[in-house]
């Protein structure tokens, strides 16, 4: 991906997932397409994963990577962008909690703010129980500090205790 933002300072990491039609192509277009916006430039992007849903275990496996990103928008600007973007690819407000999506984004890291707000908390409040997420982003930076547990990305990964959720790189399941 080029790069076009030379003067945008942010640091972000964000997880993209889906559960629903082509996808794996759905999260490479919205990457693709998140990466022609003026706002957002994307450094780097995981291996992606085939994962077990979690919470609504009554749905299909999702695909799910994490991109690391610059950013000229604050944190709040980013999650509209993000949002807006989960519309576009079909995503409808209410339903199932935790169920199928078209397209999922979320902001886990943004720079080593912690924010909590009604709309945002940051870094992500669930992403330490999760391996869909903490895997993708332990391919792009593992010794990356989670600045309110203060350990690293493969620290939080090694004590995430085992709760049958496999996560299994697309392209062993491709090969």
């Amino acid at each position: 991906m080029m790069n076009k933002h030379p003067l945008q300072t942010n640091t972000a990491y964000i997880s993209i997932g889906s559960n629903m039609g082509e996808k794996l192509e759905t999260c490479k277009k919205a990457l693709a397409d998140l990466d022609n916006t003026d706002a957002v430039h994307i450094d780097a992007v995981s291996r992606f994963y085939f994962t077990e849903p979690m919470e609504y275990a009554d749905q299909p496996w999702f695909v799910n990577a994490a991109a690391k990103i610059k950013t000229s928008a604050a944190p709040g600007a980013l999650l509209a962008i993000l949002k807006s973007f989960e519309t576009a690819y079909g995503r409808i407000d209410g339903g199932i909690r935790f169920g199928p999506r078209p397209l999922d984004f979320d902001i886990i890291f943004y720079n080593e703010l912690i924010v909590d707000t009604p709309e945002l908390i940051v870094p992500h409040p669930r992403m330490h129980e999760r391996e869909f997420v903490l895997r993708p982003i332990s391919d792009l930076a593992p010794d990356l500090i989670h600045p309110v547990f203060c350990k690293s990305i493969r620290r939080l990964l090694d004590e995430l205790r085992p709760q049958n959720q496999q996560c299994i790189p697309v392209e062993k399941m491709t090969d």
